[in-house]
């Protein structure tokens, strides 16, 4: 079922109960089905992305970020963003309100994010921390996985370990960053 479940896990929903009994053959046809369905619908969307972030080099930002958070939606502005990359991607970043940062940052790769995060302002980026360690522990626990020490270290600072006693089955995946970040506090 992890091919289906992994086929599945950017809808945000879980695997309805239906597709759980699938049979492997089943399970494969449905993520090859799954996968053409999502590639017909999306096609033409990374040109798409590609030629955003080559137009707002031109766009002055006090114009782009208020027309981005009122009218874009954060998976767009993410699908921008992956193709403008992190040196470009951080200058719109640090402007950014937190809270559509934060959406936008759940559309992105977490390697990216974390590059992201490192190389903005130091103010900013301490806010978005803290905004994901309240809001979705989870998805920055993904991202501290690949930082660098300084914000590893902030995050320690930041986090509760009193939630986390012991690695459980629901953070089986974030143990190795709990416990290296319990090294370092």
């Amino acid at each position: 079922m992890a091919s289906l479940e992994e086929s599945l896990s950017w809808t945000g929903t879980p695997l309805p109960d239906a597709l759980q009994n699938l049979g492997q053959e089943q399970q494969d046809a449905l993520v090859g089905y799954i996968q053409t369905v999502v590639t017909l619908k999306t096609d033409g969307l990374d040109e798409l992305f590609e030629a955003i972030s080559a137009i707002v080099k031109f766009i002055p930002h006090f114009i782009v970020i208020p027309l981005m958070v009122d009218n874009i939606r954060p998976q767009i502005s993410a699908g921008v963003c992956k193709k403008m990359g992190v040196d470009q991607a951080v200058n719109y970043a640090n402007d950014l309100p937190v809270e559509y940062f934060s959406q936008v940052s759940r559309h992105i790769d977490d390697e990216m994010m974390a590059r992201i995060l490192e190389k903005m302002k130091r103010h900013h980026a301490e806010k978005v921390i803290k905004f994901e360690l309240l809001n979705n522990q989870h998805h920055m626990l993904d991202i501290a996985g690949h930082f660098e020490q300084r914000l590893l270290e902030f995050v320690a600072k930041n986090i509760d370990f009193a939630q986390h006693p012991e690695c459980q089955a629901t953070l089986h995946k974030h143990c190795n960053v709990i416990e290296r970040m319990r090294a370092l506090v």
